[in-house]
């Protein structure tokens, strides 16, 4: 890291220049509604906000002067990357609405406190949230009230329209536990304890589209309760994956995982069930081999068939890591 010698004096100086410079730039994005709404204009950019702050810099300025009368001056070492970093930030312009729309975040979003990603994290908000948007920057950020303070949130994770859940699991008592070990955020189940073709069937089926639709990955994991209806499970799932994939859902089948030795099946009907499904489920059935995973990585299961919460979230995000490479 190159370094350079300057004398105190300076440092402060410097200091108090980089500081309200930061200030007016991110004043374009941040700075109090009112000022915002006292503006003739509909646009407001960080330049023009340069003028009005000279006053504000000379006094800075001379604050900082003043503080060192009558020391010695003292030398210290700063980087250069140190005294420039808060005028690399974005410059931004924003854009106010006549009047505030509703929006909804579509996945899980960070809230920052500029129109950027080299600004400051202030908040988190999940799928779904419903979000009142004030305006809009000229680099695809939307301005919210976060906390009571002006915040943005990147456009791409923002929709006019209640958007689908992300994650759609299906199943028996396995995705039941599943849900209890990762929570609820972003993801929907469908699942009931000790389930199998006739729930996917009978159930499952016509509660899908009130979950998901354009966007959402489903996750159907059912075998384990009744190994001997391989040949039912690829006929459902066959004869149903052109309206789930015209109605915008990517469609993987988990594999069954394995179980311990006290389990009333075993693992080589396991591995005889798996295969066939793989074999013969439309090609646009993406597989999900949670088997293989557990196998290698270990698992741990107190009754033979069901697993620890640490196993479920492991399986859980070998899922998901699955599904953000297809």
């Amino acid at each position: 890291m190159k370094k350079s010698q300057i004398n105190k004096r300076n440092l402060i100086l410097l200091s108090a220049f980089a500081a309200v410079f930061s200030f007016v730039v991110f004043s374009a994005a941040g700075r109090d509604r009112e000022v915002y709404k006292s503006m003739d204009a509909g646009t407001l950019s960080s330049i023009e906000l340069v003028d009005s702050m000279a006053d504000t810099i000379d006094s800075a300025a001379t604050a900082a002067v003043s503080a060192l009368d009558g020391e010695t001056p003292e030398t210290v070492t700063v980087s250069n990357e140190e005294t420039t970093t808060l005028l690399e930030r974005t410059l931004f312009t924003v854009t106010q609405y006549e009047t505030p729309v509703t929006m909804y975040t579509s996945d899980t979003v960070n809230v920052r406190n500029g129109a950027g990603k080299d600004y400051d994290k202030v908040g988190k908000l999940k799928w779904g949230t419903e979000t009142t948007v004030y305006g809009e920057t000229d680099n695809g950020w939307y301005e919210v009230v976060y906390d009571d303070a002006t915040a943005f949130i990147m456009g791409d994770y923002m929709v006019t329209e209640l958007p689908s859940i992300p994650y759609l699991f299906v199943g028996d008592s396995r995705t039941v536990q599943m849900k209890m070990a990762v929570g609820t955020t972003d993801k929907a189940y469908i699942a009931q304890i000790g389930e199998g073709y006739s729930y996917f069937k009978n159930t499952v089926l016509s509660e899908i589209p009130s979950y998901a639709g354009s966007g959402t990955s489903m996750i159907i994991n059912f075998g384990v309760n009744d190994l001997g209806n391989a040949s039912k499970y690829i006929s459902l799932v066959n004869n149903n994956i052109d309206d789930w994939i015209n109605a915008g859902i990517t469609v993987y089948y988990a594999a069954v995982t394995p179980v311990g030795d006290s389990a009333s099946v075993t693992n080589a009907q396991i591995e005889s069930f798996n295969a066939r499904l793989q074999s013969e489920l439309d090609p646009r059935v993406n597989w999900i081999d949670g088997y293989s995973y557990l196998m290698q990585t270990g698992y741990s299961t107190p009754d033979g068939l069901h697993y620890n919460a640490d196993t479920y979230r492991s399986l859980y995000s070998y899922y998901v890591s699955v599904i953000n490479q297809v």
